[in-house]
């Protein structure tokens, strides 16, 4: 495969529309001075919300303002470090944005204590006789939900004022990951040496050249256990800090404390991983077919991205846009030309793998006032197709959901986060397994969907309870070494493999130390299982033909935040308060796993 190209040789349609957020760089750091030096007439309001409702709205306006510009900050900074993790203004800029954000969250933080301090009784006779007041209702009948956990006006301004500091382990662990960490070569059977960077690792490990594959996975997960001690060091810090959130707002467990916070049902956690755990043996039958589909004695974890046959399937970036749109036809004109313009005119996608480009992809959220942005690094195959898929789920949530909601409910919950991006994939799944025959064929879409599974129904919810088991180490006190977590991680994996493949203890361990992302967010690798059992309910409604059923996930996409997030679901016509979406999402998974068995012999 051929070497990641410098940024500065991306051509602009493969790039995403900085300009569109900012004219230019000078114009972020003007935004960034405006929020600073909007901050003393935010404070003016302190003491005074109570007053009236006049008062309030006025002190909401300002704060929606300031929200609406935060945001944007944000975005912008974020992806100009994503895309170049080399480039030192794009890392100047995520700085200077994050110290503004903390700084905001500071002045603000005495909102919630004193609208608690106005009381029910008041705000409830503000919310009947006002008609503006309305809008507010959710957030008041929520922030009383959470009394007992909202601490003094002073208290929330420290917490505001730890935000910064809190923030730099997460990027400490990004930074480290994406723009010092050098990997040695991978070399293919020939003796080529092939460049492995975080936006070309996805490639290798898919590449039929075993021993590229191999010396990719050893060199990449090599390099994270040199720096295994750092690594462990960096994530006990950020445990530390949940630990630290849970006590100072006197909650039980850290878990108790993430889950309350976004009013997700504990049970739900549990629920997930027990039965993940019963549906293991899905799993070990998964990787049986996968051996014997490669014809290899023994099963190793480089193995599990490997091509099931040698047919290519070339997909451009037009083609996939196509496929995708045409795999969402139900969902509406709206729907696919908002989609369709994005990509190819719009610029919401920046798409070539450079070097210097962080691991993975994301999808931003943004205000009404743009539009919403994706980092990826496409390759021309149906993986790439189907990570578009998946994070174009994403954009369409924030796109819905930022036009039909205030800047207070735009920002969608992360229980739900996973949900409209998981549609996505399963939407054109379906579409091309019906459309297109070819047994090779259908074999990519079916490793395309068992890639998909694979992360969502397997790696995540074996992170989930490491992050569990962790967590609880932390709270009793427990150190949380290198070796700890390695040890941990790779008793985990042991379990999921279940004797069908050979267990590299050291490589597999360090697994925990390479997401630099999901595990700096607490408890947030659950939620992707959940998101892909509510996504496989809301398309098997539309595919049966369900009446009314995507107008159904349109109102569940505008939602936002606007109410309860198990009531948010509702809207889409699933009950994510039963176990019966994750239960059917499992065997939805093993008839991918039988017909695959089929089709490979």
């Amino acid at each position: 495969m051929p070497s990641p190209i410098p940024r500065s040789k991306v051509e602009k349609y493969q790039t995403w529309n900085a300009e569109s957020v900012f004219a230019a760089p000078h114009a972020f750091d003007s935004a960034i001075e405006d929020i600073l030096q909007s901050l003393p007439g935010v404070k003016k309001f302190q003491g005074r919300l109570g007053e009236s409702a006049d008062i309030f709205l006025e002190a909401m306006k300002i704060l929606d303002t300031l929200d609406r510009q935060a945001s944007k900050i944000r975005v912008y900074a974020n992806l100009s470090n994503a895309v170049d993790a080399n480039d030192a203004q794009g890392a100047a800029m995520n700085g200077k944005a994050m110290s503004a954000l903390a700084q905001a969250g500071a002045a603000i933080a005495f909102v919630e204590p004193e609208v608690l301090s106005i009381g029910e009784t008041k705000l409830k006779e503000w919310v009947a006789s006002d008609p503006r007041m309305k809008l507010y209702e959710h957030f008041f009948n929520d922030l009383f939900r959470k009394k007992a956990h909202v601490r003094s006006a002073e208290v929330e301004e420290l917490f505001g004022m730890l935000r910064d500091p809190f923030g730099a382990v997460r990027m400490t662990a990004a930074a480290v990951a994406n723009a010092d960490f050098k990997f040695k070569p991978a070399k293919d059977s020939k003796g080529k040496k092939l460049e492995l960077t975080q936006s070309s690792k996805n490639s290798l490990m898919h590449s039929p050249d075993r021993k590229a594959r191999r010396t990719a996975w050893e060199n990449y997960n090599d390099k994270y256990l040199e720096f295994k001690n750092t690594l462990a060091g960096n994530l006990a810090a950020s445990i530390k800090q949940n630990v630290f959130n849970m006590k100072a707002r006197r909650f039980n467990s850290s878990l108790e404390a993430t889950l309350f916070n976004g009013n997700v049902p504990v049970e739900m956690f549990h629920n997930l991983l027990a039965i993940f755990q019963k549906n293991l043996p899905m799993w070990h039958k998964y990787w049986r077919i996968r051996r014997k589909a490669l014809g290899v004695k023994v099963l190793h974890p480089y193995d599990v991205w490997a091509p099931l046959t040698t047919k290519k399937h070339n997909v451009p970036f037009e083609t996939a846009v196509n496929w995708i749109c045409d795999g969402l036809a139900p969902m509406g004109d709206e729907y696919i030309s908002v989609m369709r313009k994005g990509c190819l005119e719009d610029r919401w996608v920046d798409w070539a793998p450079n070097a210097g480009k962080r691991e993975g992809a994301f999808s931003t959220r943004v205000p009404s006032d743009t539009h919403p942005f994706i980092m990826m690094s496409y390759t021309d195959d149906i993986g790439s197709m189907s990570t578009l898929s998946h994070e174009l789920g994403h954009s369409i949530h924030a796109w819905y959901a930022s036009r039909a909601q205030p800047m207070m409910y735009y920002l969608y919950p992360s229980i739900i986060a996973e949900t409209a991006s998981n549609f996505n994939q399963a939407m054109t799944r379906a579409h091309l397994l019906e459309s297109r025959k070819d047994k090779y064929f259908q074999i990519a879409l079916l490793e395309e969907a068992m890639g998909n599974f694979h992360r969502y129904f397997f790696i995540m919810p074996t992170l989930a309870r490491f992050e569990l088991e962790t967590h609880q180490r932390a709270e009793k006190g427990g150190a949380l070494t290198a070796d700890y977590m390695n040890n941990l991680m790779a008793d985990l994996f042991s379990e999921g493999f279940g004797g069908e493949m050979n267990l590299d203890r050291e490589r597999v361990g360090i697994t925990w130390g390479t997401f630099t992302t999901h595990l700096y967010i607490d408890y947030y690798s659950f939620q992707y299982a959940i998101g892909i059992s509510a996504a496989n309910a809301i398309a098997k409604r539309i595919l049966d033909g369900t009446p009314g059923a995507a107008q159904d996930h349109i109102n569940f996409l505008k939602a936002g935040s606007s109410m309860p997030p198990m009531d948010v679901f509702k809207t889409a016509g699933i009950d994510m308060t039963s176990t019966k979406p994750i239960e059917d999402a499992f065997a939805a998974l093993e008839k991918y796993i039988d017909r695959l068995g089929d089709l490979t012999g």
